[in-house]
């Protein structure tokens, strides 16, 4: 058996991310950290594990259909420089959007919730994967095929742009030059991903690059006065690993037999997760618009108090004087 450099390269990149897990997980119980439970950690293998399974089962599929959409490139690029760096900027820009998909359409959602499931926050938790995933992620990637990028290459390249993105799971403070946060992806950036705080919610879906989210409107920083709070909005009951990934079917089936109307039942599967019929649940967006009036009202009450603070001061010293 040979391996080739690309064999090499991944089996490297994994072995150092399994390295670093280890080394994150020795210094959190060194430490009383506790970032890591054992259950929870278990079920981040676990559903590594099925994800791995149902990737190797759709590996050659997802090869053979790149392969078949590369017959029809549109144009070839010669140079390897401008190749590779293409190649990795499109792809990085398509998960963004595959991501941002499976965070405003609720079937997607269904599936993608599972990563964002855990109510810890730690390396392995980049394993703790969106299991059905690679039955759809191949359509999203077809118009690099078309841009004259080879199979090999582009699942290579989601391999590589995949490592950073786990790497970025981590609690610890780590300080980034600030250009380097303005254009990447930082644990910081990716703490806030997973968080349940409203004003975090759907931000921040970027890979390696963090600038498609500030160019498209969904970045937000951490902030020191909202601190993170991991998991869901809201948690199922049973935690167990098949419950994790099947719990979101289970409640949009039955939201989708309550539906009134055959529209409501389609807003039910297409619309953001959060949207209802009678308005008894809410989606992101208009949480977050109603956290920003509150917190603009309260700024304006401070500051009316402040002035009216001040005008008292005034007076006081006015009828002093």
């Amino acid at each position: 058996m040979t391996f080739t450099g690309s064999d090499i390269s991944v089996g490297g990149l994994f072995g150092f991310v399994i390295v670093l897990t280890l080394v994150e997980m020795y210094f959190s119980y060194a430490h009383d950290k506790k970032l890591y439970t054992k259950r929870d950690t278990w079920n981040n293998i676990y559903l590594m594990t099925a994800a791995v399974i149902i990737n190797l089962g759709m590996k050659t599929a997802t090869f053979f259909l790149l392969e078949y959409c590369y017959q029809f490139r549109l144009f070839q690029i010669s140079n390897f420089w401008i190749y590779w760096l293409i190649l990795i900027l499109a792809q990085d820009f398509l998960y963004w959007f595959l991501h941002t998909v499976g965070h405003y359409v609720r079937f997607f959602w269904a599936m993608h919730v599972t990563h964002h499931s855990s109510e810890h926050f730690n390396l392995t938790t980049g394993f703790r994967s969106t299991v059905f995933e690679p039955l759809y992620r191949v359509f999203f990637y077809l118009p690099l095929a078309f841009m004259g990028f080879t199979a090999m290459d582009i699942l290579f390249a989601y391999l590589v742009t995949q490592i950073y993105g786990n790497l970025v799971h981590t609690q610890y403070q780590i300080n980034f030059p600030k250009w380097y946060e303005y254009i990447f992806v930082t644990p910081s950036h990716h703490r806030v991903h997973h968080a349940s705080n409203v004003r975090y919610l759907d931000k921040n879906m970027g890979m390696v690059l963090i600038l498609w989210d500030r160019w498209f409107g969904t970045f937000q920083a951490e902030l020191p006065e909202d601190k993170i709070k991991y998991g869901l909005t809201s948690q199922p009951e049973d935690m167990g690993p098949v419950n994790i990934i099947f719990h979101e079917f289970i409640a949009l089936s039955a939201d989708v037999k309550k539906a009134p109307t055959f529209m409501d039942k389609l807003k039910y599967i297409f619309n953001p997760p959060g949207w209802s019929h009678d308005g008894s649940t809410k989606i992101a967006k208009i949480m977050q618009q109603e956290l920003h009036e509150a917190e603009a009202k309260e700024n304006q009450n401070q500051k009316n108090d402040n002035i009216k603070d001040f005008n008292e001061k005034q007076r006081t010293l006015s009828s002093t004087g």
